[in-house]
């Protein structure tokens, strides 16, 4: 089990550097849309900077792989956010981000929110599943990307509006959210078929899995929607979003579909239930739009000038 607490606090690590330094890189570049992904693929792959953050988000994958073998979904979400911590730190440093005291006390909850999440588990009480029926999987993960898909096409159509406020990135944090969300079930899967022996056969149910082609979906719409809304809002807002909706969805929908059963002590049910509860909301009640860019006020005594 310790092993994959390491790994956890691993992935959080890599998975934070990766999104600050793709961040950092997109900031550099020319506009990208998802309506381009040819033009999106060739600017990003040209930006060492870029390159090197998604390196670290592959490491963060390979370390997922381990965790998803250890630790029960449920607890692994739990050491999964706490990167949100490191991740708006590193924004602070690298990016020169800020967040207003509303996200910071949003943060908090959500923090606080899946502590009970965390303090609901018992070490040994809970098992890790290895297998989850493959008709469940997809559905639970086919009406997700169509939802995440449909979201993010939402919040795009929205931002062609001319007299629109600036957005957050809230709608597009849920909308890759979803989408992580199903690949992280995909990983779960993926896990079960690790193996030291007979290499051969293994691979070849994987290939028989839905696994693989649900990361192939969600790893190719994932980039190309990722990196366009990293360009256009905060990553101390949109990854603790994305993150926060990949980790509730994880937990839910994948202790479920891989059997892996809720606490029968009522105390920790109703932390596990409590927690969940109080991060939808404060993900609901979060600003969907940044405040508009305040005028500079002229100086004390200078005249107006009006028009003749």
């Amino acid at each position: 089990m310790w092993w994959g607490v390491a790994a956890a606090l691993l992935a959080n690590t890599l998975y934070s550097l990766g999104f600050v330094l793709e961040k950092r890189a997109l900031t550099a570049l020319p506009q990208v849309s998802i309506r381009q992904p040819a033009r999106l693929l060739r600017l990003v792959l040209g930006s060492p900077l870029w390159i090197g953050g998604s390196l670290s988000l592959a490491a963060g994958f390979g370390a997922q792989l381990v965790v998803y073998r250890t630790l029960p979904i449920a607890a692994a979400q739990g050491i999964f956010v706490s990167g949100l911590v490191l991740l708006v730190l590193l924004s602070a440093r690298l990016l020169g981000e800020e967040t207003s005291g509303r996200e910071r006390y949003a943060l908090g909850a959500i923090l606080a929110a899946l502590l009970m999440v965390v303090l609901s588990l018992r070490e040994g009480s809970e098992t890790v599943s290895r297998a989850a029926p493959y008709p469940l999987i997809l559905l639970v993960c086919v009406p997700s990307l169509g939802a995440g898909v449909w979201l993010y096409n939402s919040a795009e159509r929205r931002t062609r509006h001319r007299h629109r406020l600036p957005t957050t990135g809230v709608e597009y944090g849920v909308a890759v959210g979803l989408l992580y969300g199903v690949s992280s079930l995909a990983i779960k899967g993926v896990s079960s078929y690790l193996t030291t022996s007979a290499i051969g056969g293994s691979l070849l149910n994987l290939l028989r899995s839905p696994y693989p082609y649900l990361l192939l979906f969600t790893g190719a719409f994932g980039l190309v929607m990722s990196q366009a809304a990293l360009q256009r809002c905060r990553a101390s807002l949109i990854v603790p979003v994305c993150t926060t909706v990949t980790c509730l969805y994880t937990a839910v929908l994948g202790t479920l579909s891989f059997g892996e059963a809720l606490p029968e002590d009522p105390l920790r049910l109703a932390l596990r239930v409590a927690g969940t509860a109080l991060a939808i909301a404060v993900l609901l009640s979060m600003p969907r739009h940044d405040p508009p860019a305040q005028s500079p006020q002229p100086p004390i005594g200078a005249k107006e000038l009006t028009p003749p």
